[in-house]
Parts: structure tokens; C-alpha cells; sequence
């Protein structure tokens, strides 16, 4: 097997609100987005017993009474007709919104509610229409900090907007995760694709380290890699869109990589074999991650729409951008660092 490709991102190749998953589960009756009829002589289920609006709750409703089981039951199923049917939608890079937003947001929230308790700080700063590229840390040897940023900005957002990733090749060529991850909004890290999704006014997400950051050993923690050539910079300016950077804190210790067996990586065909206090000496339980508390912080937006169009190829600007952006996330990184009082509480 030959050694896992990162296509470098800059390649020429072709609102703080209430948590969305509070307001999701604050209607009783709610499932999902999919409009459900009312069971034969029930009332209607945008009405109370008494031909009241929805606002005034039913008793039945309030009480967790068999209705509402049934609607969510309805649901349910009316979301697997969809599936086996075909009816529902997936954009041209196989983005499935109904399946992120019902399925797999719903599997990642326990992991980012309960276990890592994530914190959010400046979600004001993520604009709330248009294009925007964040731009984060990466670390912890697995790059679950990736998909948690995808979940803080859906369930925190005011506007509830969607996080569309940019990853590396080697996401796409494993089975399983290859139709996950385009299902959940990912894709290739290349500035074409980027660029589109800017354009079309979605929010796209970038971690400019790479296998650098989230593969570091454990004693470089929280210092930030190089940030490549600027590519991001480069497609920020082109689409005309603000640059939010994003400091994760947390994600550093759940996998402290203390070893990096390279002669193996290299035979598996993969950037690096990790060696942790866990594993690989307690096998598929050190794969478990530590419970570590988490804080996720946007900082203050970049404008580039100042600039003139020919801005997106001077050499000096892109530096002088690249290394704004990764002063910024540094300087919130230490500051997070120095207000944490424990790794895990």
C-alpha cells in the first residue's frame, strides 16, 4: 500500500444563541423536519385538544402521553421511507442534510454533551448569511475535533447554520468513512471545492496543520505547525469572505501520542502509527478516548472583501494574512490554557 497522499489546500486542482439540541428537544411532539398528519381521531397535531394553538400545550403533550410516542414513531418511520425510497436530496458533493441533521449529529451530541462537555465562546463571530471560512487548530491524533466543531456551530449558531469540512485524501479513500464523511458535508481539501462552497455562501472549515498537527507528539502540544503555503488565504480572497479563526482546547490530551511507530505507518500506508499510555498495549479499550472538557472559541472575523482582485496572488499579503490568522488562534490557545482549571474538569 502506498503512503496516504494530503493534497495541500492552497493546490490549483480544478451569530451566542441558545444550543440547537435544547431547542430540538423542547417540543414534545417535534421530530425532525418532516410534517407528520395527525392519527385518525387525534386531534391535529399543530393544535390543542380544544382547537388551541400549538403554543398552548396539550395535556397529553405535556405529560409524555402515548401521542406523543406516536408522532415520533411516525416520524421515525416516514424518515426510513425516505431512505428506502430515494426521497431526499443529496448536493453535488454528496451532501445528505436530512440524514447529518437526524442520524449522525444525533450520534456525535452524547460524545459532545456529556463526555467532552464541550464549551463555546464568540459563536457571534460566525456570520449569520454568506460565506465564511474558520479556520482552527488540529490535534489529537484522531481528528475528532473536527467533527465536534461541526457540531458546535449547528446546535449554537443562532441561524443554525451547517459546517462544510475540508479534509484530506485519505478520508476518501477508506471504506465506510469515505461515505460518511461526504454524507456529513466533507470534502476535499482543494481550493476548487472550496472556493465553490464559499460562492454559494456556505460556512467551510479548514485546519491548515494537517497530519502535522493532529499527529505531533504529545510534548508539542498546543503548538500550532506550519500553516502551509496560504492556500486558504488565497481562496478566502478570491470568494470575497471573512476568515474566522477557531482555538480548540481540549483535544490535545484525549490521545497523548507519547511514540510514532513510522516502520509500520509505512507499511499500512498511513501518516503515522500513534503509541499512546493506552494503546496499543490494552488494544481496541485504548482506543477509547480520555474524557477531557473541552472549549471551543471563535475570534473575531478577517474581512477580505476590502481587497482588489489580483490581492489573491501577491506572495506578501497571503504571508501577512497566514500568519495574522495563526498569531490570532495562538495567542487565544495560550490564553485558554492559562484559564483552564484542569484538563478534565
Amino acid at each position: 500500500m502506498t503512503d496516504a497522499k494530503v493534497i495541500p489546500f492552497d493546490d490549483d486542482r480544478s451569530r451566542s444563541g441558545t444550543p440547537r439540541s435544547a431547542r430540538r428537544r423542547s417540543g414534545p411532539g417535534e421530530v425532525g423536519t418532516a410534517p407528520v398528519s395527525a392519527l385518525p381521531g387525534r386531534p391535529d397535531a399543530t393544535e390543542g385538544p380544544e382547537g388551541t394553538s400549538a403554543g398552548a400545550e396539550a395535556p397529553e403533550a405535556a405529560g409524555g402521553g402515548d401521542g406523543v410516542w406516536e408522532r415520533r414513531i411516525a416520524g421515525g418511520l416516514a424518515f426510513l421511507r425516505r431512505r428506502v425510497t430515494g426521497e431526499y436530496d443529496v448536493d453535488e458533493f454528496g451532501y445528505d442534510k436530512e440524514l447529518t441533521d437526524q442520524v449522525l449529529m444525533s450520534l456525535l451530541r452524547p460524545l459532545y454533551e456529556k463526555y467532552f462537555r464541550v464549551e463555546v465562546k464568540g459563536i457571534e463571530n460566525i456570520p449569520s448569511e454568506g460565506g465564511a471560512l474558520i479556520v482552527a487548530n488540529h490535534s489529537g491524533t484522531l481528528p475528532l475535533d473536527g467533527l465536534m466543531l461541526q457540531v458546535a456551530v449547528h446546535d449554537h449558531h443562532p441561524a443554525d447554520r451547517y459546517l462544510r469540512l475540508l479534509a484530506a485524501d485519505l478520508v476518501f479513500m477508506l471504506p465506510v468513512v469515505n461515505e460518511l464523511a461526504r454524507k456529513a458535508g466533507h470534502t476535499l481539501a482543494c481550493a476548487e471545492d472550496a472556493e465553490r462552497l464559499l460562492q454559494r455562501g456556505e460556512l467551510v472549515g479548514v485546519m491548515p496543520e494537517g497530519f502535522k498537527g493532529i499527529g505531533k507528539p504529545f510534548g508539542e502540544r498546543y503548538k500550532l505547525q506550519r500553516f502551509g503555503r496560504g492556500g486558504f488565504v488565497s481562496t478566502a480572497l478570491r470568494a470575497g469572505v471573512p476568515i474566522v479563526p477557531c482555538s480548540i482546547v481540549g483535544a490535545e490530551e484525549i490521545y497523548p501520542m507519547i511514540g510514532n511507530a513510522r516502520t509500520l505507518a509505512r507499511v499500512l500506508g498511513i501518516p503515522y502509527f500513534p503509541i499512546t499510555p493506552t494503546f496499543p498495549l490494552l488494544g481496541p479499550l485504548g482506543a477509547v478516548p480520555l474524557p477531557t472538557k473541552w472549549t471551543i472559541q471563535f475570534g473575531e472575523p478577517i474581512p477580505t472583501d476590502g481587497y482588489a482582485a489580483e490581492a489573491a496572488e501577491d506572495p506578501m499579503l497571503m504571508f501577512n494574512l497566514t500568519d495574522q490568522v495563526r498569531e490570532q488562534i495562538q495567542h487565544t490557545l495560550y490564553r485558554l490554557l492559562v484559564q483552564r482549571r484542569s484538563v478534565f474538569f
